[in-house]
């Protein structure tokens, strides 16, 4: 490949930018048509300049609420105020840059070279908004005490064993009760994806590109619900749980146990005499895998833009002269009634990390000091759920 065509000094960042938005984003516009993603005029009001404003605190509209009175003639309609939410939003900024050694060519599919590089660049950039999407919502769900950690505790499904037929729609009851069907994706890790596809649950959506070509993506759907298989889900290890055993006699083979403290201790000589004290495996030690599910407006997502998201710069003394393509964004996502603190952020861009920590987020309230004084948005109306599951 002639490297002429990747060069400082013939590098057009307009037309680069330009060919860059052509690029389809096939998981972000599929997360966007599930209305999963949806713009704030607020959030672009105050962040959207380039002055370096990276965190603001905006008005949380329509929480409205009282008590109606009787219209009935004679008692008067008396009129009261809200009291004033306020979400903190942060812009997470990123940057990568490329030299031309980290791009592949396509040398016989006759693709043109800038838009060969602009598609790779562009599946990076959509595989790094959804690192961003999922470490938020890791944030969300460690937050702790008070009515953060009650969001968390009835927002979280736990199921035993594998996800089944009806795991979606008892995980979305538990979150949202009647605003349940407001849900409209799920990010999963493989397994359990893999197991709900051998029970023949998901079905594979496709992809037509500009020629005519029918492709598979790595999307699904689940009762109509977008499916998004990401093996940076969550993963834990967690030990077996016991409960007393049921048997009134000894069953061959089966290992019982005695409970001392927090441990669980194998029998090793059973006695039906004792078996009323007898523990038993009730889930074995595995894997539990957490699934994300969200609703139809469950994250406010502006791009907001870099003063200069593509350039080129050459270094000719580095490896006998190397031209390097540097990328830049600024983007907000935002979970609805969920309001980013800035607890403990060390720079102007919150890291995966940072965003990770539960210390830097809490539930909408109206800011009063005390927790008492305090009226929060109701957590049903916040479509943002987890299912924890063996597979």
């Amino acid at each position: 490949m002639p490297n002429a065509k990747f060069d400082a000094k013939s590098f057009n960042p307009e037309a680069f930018k330009y060919i860059m938005d052509r690029i389809p984003r096939t998981r972000l516009n599929e997360i966007r048509k599930s209305k999963v993603l949806v713009g704030n005029p607020d959030i672009r009001a105050v962040l959207g300049t380039q002055n370096g404003t990276g965190y603001a605190r905006v008005a949380v509209r329509g929480l409205l609420d009282g008590e109606a009175v009787n219209y009935d003639g004679q008692t008067d309609i008396t009129a009261t105020s809200t009291k004033t939410f306020e979400q903190g939003v942060v812009v997470i900024g990123r940057a990568k840059a490329w030299v031309e050694k980290d791009f592949s060519f396509d040398i016989t599919g006759g693709v043109d070279f800038m838009n060969n590089v602009a598609q790779q660049v562009a599946d990076y950039w959509q595989d790094i908004d959804q690192d961003t999407i999922l470490a938020v919502l890791k944030g969300v769900f460690s937050m702790t005490g008070g009515k953060s950690g009650e969001f968390v505790t009835k927002h979280t499904y736990s199921v035993n064993g594998n996800l089944e037929a009806s795991t979606l729609n008892s995980a979305t009851a538990q979150a949202c009760g009647d605003h349940k069907k407001k849900f409209a994706m799920i990010f999963m890790h493989s397994v359990p994806a893999t197991n709900l596809e051998n029970l023949n649950l998901l079905t594979a959506l496709k992809y037509t590109d500009k020629d005519g070509v029918t492709r598979d993506l790595t999307l699904y759907t689940w009762n109509g619900k977008l499916v998004i298989v990401d093996d940076g889900m969550p993963v834990e290890a967690v030990a077996a749980t016991y409960k007393l055993t049921s048997d009134t006699a000894l069953v061959t083979g089966k290992t019982y146990y005695t409970k001392s403290g927090t441990k669980y201790n194998a029998v090793a000589s059973p006695s039906v005499d004792n078996i009323a004290t007898y523990y038993e495996v009730d889930v074995p030690a595995g894997e539990e895998y957490t699934s994300y599910v969200l609703g139809e407006g469950s994250i406010n997502f502006e791009d907001l833009g870099a003063k200069v998201p593509y350039e080129m710069s050459r270094d000719p003394a580095k490896n006998g002269g190397q031209d390097t393509l540097y990328t830049r964004q600024r983007k907000v996502f935002a979970p609805k009634g969920i309001s980013y603190e800035k607890t403990s952020q060390t720079t102007l861009s919150p890291t995966d990390a940072e965003l990770s920590d539960g210390a830097n987020w809490a539930l909408v309230h109206s800011g009063e000091a005390t927790e008492s004084q305090r009226s929060y948005i109701n957590h049903k109306v916040i479509p943002i759920a987890r299912i924890k599951s063996r597979g």
